[in-house]
């Protein structure tokens, strides 16, 4: 309560909050389909759906869940980012189920370089439904809203263009390809890194 408290007297003064403030109370979110909400223990049946495809794991650095146990350790772990106010990830739940289909958040946050990576991951049944964009917005409003934050970027697997027109569509701009940039599920990829600085947003 305190948290949301001082959030509400920064932004109302033009000031930005810490990032421990921020991390350790984010905001509730919503979209036109969404609610972007921080990670509860009734979430891990609907995590489990969707982390244990091999397709919504395929392109990303970690592995498809083997158990509901597997998901329940990734929320204690989302929830003990949340206490520490260390960057992490919202639950998008879908107004129309109140299903959680996915999760999307910070990878890290530099205060010196004033910067951060943004990442998600989503149902498959929920790709190409405008779902991510929506949700990637609200996220970019409020770190920028929220955070001293002059360059927000991300990064996808080359072989998965469909990361890169949700980043498209919400501004960010395509830097270049980074060869052989990571190590994922036993090979070295190539990456897109897209970027979106705070004076890219329109004025108003």
């Amino acid at each position: 309560m305190l948290n949301r408290l001082l959030r509400r007297v920064a932004i109302e003064s033009g000031e930005f909050l810490s990032e421990r403030a921020y991390f350790s109370a984010l905001p509730r979110l919503e979209t036109p389909d969404l609610i972007l909400r921080t990670a509860l223990r009734k979430d891990a049946e609907d995590v489990f759906c969707y982390a244990a495809d091999p397709e919504v794991a395929r392109y990303v650095l970690w592995d498809p869940h083997t158990s509901v146990g597997e998901s329940r350790a990734y929320i204690r772990y989302l929830r003990r980012l949340y206490r520490e106010g260390m960057p992490s990830s919202w639950m998008l739940e879908l107004k129309s189920t109140g299903r959680v289909i996915g999760s999307m958040g910070f990878v890290w946050y530099s205060s010196l370089n004033r910067s951060a990576e943004l990442g998600y991951s989503l149902a498959r049944p929920c790709w190409n439904h405008g779902l991510a964009t929506q949700a990637l917005s609200a996220v970019v409003r409020s770190a920028f809203d929220n955070l001293p934050v002059h360059r927000l970027e991300a990064q996808h697997d080359l072989r998965n263009p469909a990361s890169g027109r949700v980043l498209e569509k919400c501004g960010f701009t395509r830097e270049g390809v980074l060869r052989g940039r990571v190590f994922n599920k036993g090979e070295m990829v190539d990456t897109v890194l897209w970027s979106l600085l705070r004076s890219d947003l329109p004025r108003v």
